[in-house]
């Protein structure tokens, strides 16, 4: 298995011989409901969108998982399985095959890569969007991801995985609470998965953040602390630290 982090929330998952590109954003800003002044993120360094994708995968229907302007420029006729909001945005703009997955169902990419939804991030009093579990079918070898640490009772049921991509800080607000909540929960996932490798993904990378929002935004842990935090419970689990654009072969146990 290859992976590639390309910053905030993107990712190329290499599987199962499958290229999967998962939350992708590549073209211009990141801005929230086009209000710049309120929150935006632009890249340090361009990155190149990938060729020869066989999945775009989306968690969440929010633009920086969902992002609008690269879906633009990405070949409408990829296959894309997402979240029930995040195909909102996708068949809206004309993506011939979209499977919609609802928590608890799966599909599985050519027969190699299956990919379940399981119950992730809530987004408002009454949304809660997809994390994915994905197995490669010929090796058993299984990647889990959810972009804001909030990590399931049903996936860790009896549940265990190779690697898990996940924040390990909290980005928190004044008053209001935690937006990612990494920090918080990561000790548990991966006490409860056991996984051999732990990858954070949803901040840092060569991106620069700007506006109102950015400015009262706190951080909780830091890899160091958590790299403590993983020997002091005697957690065997490897925590990466992946650089930006800069494709890696994970070397996992048999």
């Amino acid at each position: 298995m290859h992976l590639t982090w390309l910053d905030n929330n993107s990712w190329l998952i290499e599987m199962g011989e499958q290229r999967i590109l998962l939350d992708p954003w590549f073209v211009g800003p990141l801005v929230f409901g086009n209000l710049p002044w309120f929150f935006k993120g632009e890249r340090r360094t361009p990155r190149a969108i990938p060729e020869h994708i066989d999945l775009i995968l989306l968690s969440q229907g929010l633009e920086d998982h969902a992002h609008t302007p690269t879906l633009e420029q990405l070949d409408r006729s990829i296959p894309v399985v997402a979240s029930p909001n995040a195909a909102k945005v996708v068949q809206g703009l004309g993506y011939q095959k979209v499977t919609v997955l609802p928590h608890g169902e799966s599909f599985v990419l050519r027969d190699r890569v299956a990919i379940k939804a399981i119950p992730g991030s809530p987004v408002g009093p009454f949304l809660v969007e997809n994390g994915y579990l994905l197995e490669d079918l010929r090796t058993g070898t299984s990647l889990y991801y959810e972009p804001h640490g909030y990590h399931s009772a049903m996936l860790q049921e009896g549940t265990s995985v190779d690697i898990i991509i996940s924040p390990i800080i909290n980005v928190e607000l004044p008053f209001i609470g935690a937006i990612l909540q990494g920090w918080d929960s990561v000790l548990d996932v991966v006490r409860g998965l056991k996984p051999q490798v732990l990858v954070p993904t949803a901040a840092g990378g060569e991106i620069e953040f700007s506006g109102v929002l950015n400015n009262v935004l706190q951080i909780k842990g830091s890899t160091e602390e958590l790299r403590h935090q993983l020997e002091a419970n005697n957690l065997a689990t490897q925590l990466l630290e992946p650089e930006p654009g800069k494709r890696f072969k994970l070397e996992l146990k048999s």
